[in-house]
């Protein structure tokens, strides 16, 4: 009886040491806590934090609202980046600072198309919004292709090379209107970033699983996830083994701009226009720290796709915690760095291990004292 006892303490420790192991413990731990947090939070605030409403917009049609739908809407935009934002640390061991600026490029090159030299649009034609998005796609990947260029043959460090467009991106987007700051009072351009009519689910949570799907099926029928990782981890091994690290490169980095583009399109959806200095600000930090919540080593090689996905929706989760704890928009970074700091800290390789290596210290010590007894 004792030793049958013993074995299932062990697959029960065992078990754990798998879970704390997996890169997915820390996202889904760090969500967890959130969530835990805000429950707390329901006892000293009048509204609850997890209360979904069914309302009806200025059309009259339904749509759902509440912290829960807010996270889903935002997080979405955010989870498209971190996509992107993967593979390019992944291969390059570097992260991509420009990617808010090029947001902005991208959504002055929509709203230039639809809007026209007028400045403005009342009406939207199907055709003139596939020829503005993709218009918008081209030009997000020629800027990614560029910061991959000075990265991968100029052998420029990340971020030092994406500081460029990070300083003049807001520039060129104002150039390309001319300034001017053009608006979009067409019901339909509000779709993307808002709620198909009948369908009470904000429209960028699909358009981010849409991505999610695409990238699954890239990831599943190429080897571009096995070369990533192959890059980042040893680029001269790689090269040896037939791997072109520049094309790789290049690509992770046009991958990202294709990633921009969509949320270029869902930012100036959203506010149906556009404010140069303001649209996307600080986006790609987030990015950046969902890709390192989820656990993958900023410093490249091996990732998890699925956990940067989840880290994008926490990192929204823990920014309206913030604003719904009432914290002041200008202390909001400084809290949130504080939080994930500590977040990024607990999920590092070094601290798991010691984890896992103390628990089975943990489980040796109870099997002594069961066989002693």
């Amino acid at each position: 009886m004792t030793d049958v006892k013993v074995k299932k303490e062990f697959s029960i420790g065992a078990f754990m040491g798998s879970i704390l192991r997996h890169q997915i413990f820390i996202p889904a731990a760090a969500l967890v806590i959130l969530l835990l947090i805000n429950l707390v939070g329901d006892f000293f605030k009048d509204s609850s934090f997890f209360t979904i409403s069914l309302l009806h917009n200025s059309a009259g049609n339904p749509v759902l609202s509440g912290n829960l739908i807010s996270v889903l809407d935002f997080g979405s935009e955010l989870a498209i980046l971190a996509i992107g934002m993967t593979l390019v640390t992944a291969a390059t061991g570097g992260q991509d600072i420009s990617v808010g600026a090029t947001i902005a490029i991208a959504g002055s090159v929509v709203l230039r198309i639809v809007c026209g030299a007028d400045g403005v649009a009342y009406s939207v034609s199907p055709g003139t919004l596939i020829l503005a998005f993709g218009a918008a796609c081209v030009v997000a990947m020629i800027c990614g292709a560029f910061n991959g260029v000075l990265v991968a043959i100029f052998r420029i460090q990340p971020m030092i090379a994406t500081l460029i467009l990070f300083t003049a991106g807001r520039s060129i987007a104002s150039w390309i209107n001319g300034g001017a700051l053009p608006r979009v009072n067409a019901e339909s351009f509000t779709y993307f970033a808002g709620f198909i009519p009948g369908i009470p689910i904000p429209t960028p949570f699909f358009v981010a699983v849409g991505c999610i799907i695409i990238i699954a099926i890239v990831l599943k029928v190429t080897n571009l996830g096995l070369y990533t990782q192959a890059v980042g981890i040893n680029e001269s091994s790689s090269k040896l083994n037939g791997i072109n690290p520049v094309s790789i490169k290049i690509l992770s980095f046009v991958i990202l701009g294709l990633c921009v583009a969509v949320c270029g399109l869902l930012k100036v959806s959203r506010a149906s226009g556009i404010t140069y200095s303001v649209i996307a600000k600080d986006i790609e930090m987030d990015a950046i720290l969902a890709v390192a919540l989820g656990g993958n080593a900023l410093s490249g090689g091996k990732f998890n796709m699925t956990a940067s996905i989840m880290g994008a929706y926490v990192i929204q989760m823990l920014t309206t915690t913030l604003y719904r704890f009432e914290v002041e928009p200008d202390a909001l970074p400084a809290y949130k760095a504080i939080v994930v700091i500590v977040l990024v800290v607990i999920s590092a390789p070094t601290v798991r291990e010691k984890a896992k290596s103390l628990w089975t210290k943990m489980t040796k010590g109870q099997k002594k004292v069961k066989e002693v007894a």
